[in-house]
């Protein structure tokens, strides 16, 4: 888009005042006409009243066709505008008609009338010189000109009397209202300038923004499918008869792959936020069980790097608040302060305070000196990691807190000093009776023995090792690349599940195919798996009723997600009949 002038910004900005320059003109006409009612003719006082609201009403039209008309010149709109000024100015300069039927204390008030009029149109008319001249002119010099004349007929020393004074006046307050608008309109456009330059630098900076979001989500999308594909090859690999030697390099080849998922799931986090598709949904929590939880998963991990993991809390505590997401901010934090924390302890201890529950948890890391105390919240930003040790995560783990915390209205607080460690606190709100109950642990794996899945992906690699995988737990799979070849499959044979890829070739989507699906198989399971992590894609696939697994998706995931659909879709079929 061309860059505007600070004088293609004057039509809308005269447009935008409304009645704050015509309704003050109108009332000082009429205190002038007031001013020799008494005296002046009374065909004068009310056609000069007349002129000034037509000149009003004339001017008005003018800028409203000079702020609408963007077809025409600038120079011939701002022209116009001065040309409605200029009449304006000449019919309040008309008002010294009124001079003979005043006396001296009258004219003095017209006078002061007149020049507020002026100094007022430096700021209306935003000192624009063809504009505000044009204005101060015609109504201004009359006005000079009759005080002179005073001035002659009272005959002595010009200096002496009150129309030398305001003669002298005139020329002062005239020449100090044109300097006023020539800075006036100066600093309009350096003003105006500055914008432009800030608006221009927001612009390239969002569009930068834009992206790094896009390039992050098909950077993502394009891991993902190959990390997807070997995720299901290695754990198709794992299930086979092996001497000790393979499996410890499958072992080791599937840790790599947890690895590198729970980076990927930290880009899926931040895609999630940023797609607003996470919702707080508070209730009330024990905290007991949580801080459990955490304690016996982090302790070991604690251990191997040589910290200890205190926890510390009163039994019985109770907020109010998301459980999931809280989980998520203290996993973030606990594992934020193992990776940085090189000798001592980590410490997450639990309090009451100022009628809440503070939470706090705790280093005896290198601390982070004040300057740096901000960014640390930046997304892939990392202290004392130049070379970007990947056991240090990608640097998101503190901007996904703050992003949760404040989904959550938690105020996240600080404290830290280098050499003394980092303190992180947040203060819950309390609550009084549970009503939170966390998910029932895992059972054993459950089986898919005997279940018909068609597998819809454009990826041959995928469809190749989803069929390995499945086969391997007894399932019979075909695979299809699209919609129109897995309703030609559906036509053939009936499937217990539909395992379908959200973005597939061309305008082809996963939503698309599973309805079509369902038209030839009426209840049919089906899930969306996706290595889509942009965030209109995120929107568009939670504003569906289907459960969306993200690649790579995890064995165990992926096989308890089959299950619960098939048995939820036969519970409902027998529910209806």
């Amino acid at each position: 888009m061309a860059a505007r002038s600070a004088e293609e910004e004057l039509p809308g900005l005269y447009h935008g005042q409304g009645l704050r320059v015509p309704l003050p003109v109108l009332l000082a006409a009429i205190f002038i006409a007031g001013l020799a009612f008494q005296r002046a003719p009374l065909t004068l006082s009310l056609g000069w009243l007349l002129a000034v609201v037509l000149v009003l009403l004339a001017r008005a039209w003018v800028i409203r066709e000079a702020a609408r008309r963007h077809d025409l010149p600038i120079g011939w709109r701002i022209n116009a505008i001065a040309l409605a000024s200029l009449l304006g100015g000449i019919v309040q300069g008309q008002s010294m008609l009124f001079w003979p039927y005043m006396g001296e204390l009258e004219r003095a008030a017209q006078s002061v009338f007149l020049l507020g009029l002026c100094a007022g149109a430096v700021a209306t008319q935003f000192g624009q010189p063809r504009v505000f001249l044009a204005y101060l002119v015609p109504m201004l010099a009359p006005l000079a000109l009759t005080w002179a004349g005073e001035l002659a007929r009272a005959g002595g020393p010009w200096w002496h009397g009150p129309p030398a004074v305001m003669v002298l006046m005139f020329a002062i307050y005239g020449t100090l209202l044109a300097v006023l608008a020539r800075d006036t309109w100066r600093l309009f456009r350096d003003s105006f300038d500055s914008r432009q330059r800030m608006q221009a630098a927001l612009e390239q900076a969002e569009s930068a923004n834009r992206a790094k979001t896009r390039f992050l989500a098909s950077a993502s999308h394009d891991l993902r499918q190959p990390m997807h594909t070997l995720s299901l090859f290695a754990a198709a690999l794992s299930m086979r008869p092996l001497d000790e030697p393979s499996r410890a390099i499958a072992q080791q080849m599937n840790q790599a792959l947890q690895a590198l998922s729970s980076q990927l799931d930290a880009l899926l986090d931040v895609s999630k936020l940023d797609a607003g598709v996470v919702v707080a949904r508070p209730g009330v929590l024990p905290l007991d069980e949580l801080l459990s939880r955490l304690r016996d998963e982090f302790a070991p991990v604690a251990q191997r790097r040589g910290l200890s993991l205190v926890v510390l809390h009163p039994p019985g505590l109770l907020v109010h608040i998301d459980g999931l997401l809280l989980d998520r901010v203290l996993r973030n934090l606990l594992d934020n302060a193992i990776k940085y924390t090189q000798q001592g302890q980590v410490a997450l201890s639990v309090r009451t305070a100022g009628g809440g529950v503070e939470i706090e948890v705790a280093d005896t890391g290198p601390g982070i000196a004040l300057h740096e105390q901000e960014r640390v919240f930046e997304e892939f930003y990392q202290l004392d990691n130049p070379e970007r040790d990947r056991q240090q995560g990608l640097g998101l783990g503190l901007s996904i807190v703050r992003r949760l915390a404040e989904l959550l209205q938690l105020q996240l607080r600080m404290v830290s000093e280098p050499g003394l460690g980092t303190r992180f606190l947040m203060l819950v709100p309390a609550a009084n009776a549970p009503t939170y109950a966390w998910p029932a642990p895992p059972t054993a794996m459950p089986s898919l023995r005997g279940l018909r899945v068609l597998v819809v992906d454009d990826e041959e690699a995928v469809r190749e090792g989803m069929r390995t995988l499945l086969s391997g737990m007894g399932c019979e799979v075909k695979g299809a690349t699209g919609t129109a070849e897995a309703l030609d499959m559906a036509a053939e044979q009936t499937f217990d599940i539909a395992l379908v890829d959200f973005r597939l070739r061309g305008d082809d989507n996963g939503v698309w195919a599973v309805q079509r699906l369902r038209q030839a198989q009426p209840g049919l399971a089906a899930l969306l798996v996706s290595g889509d992590t942009a965030p209109e894609r995120l929107r568009e696939a939670h504003a569906t009723s289907l459960r969306l697994l993200h690649k790579p998706v995890s064995v165990d995931a992926l096989v308890r997600a089959i299950r619960e659909q098939v048995d939820a879709n036969r519970s409902n079929e027998a529910r209806h009949g």
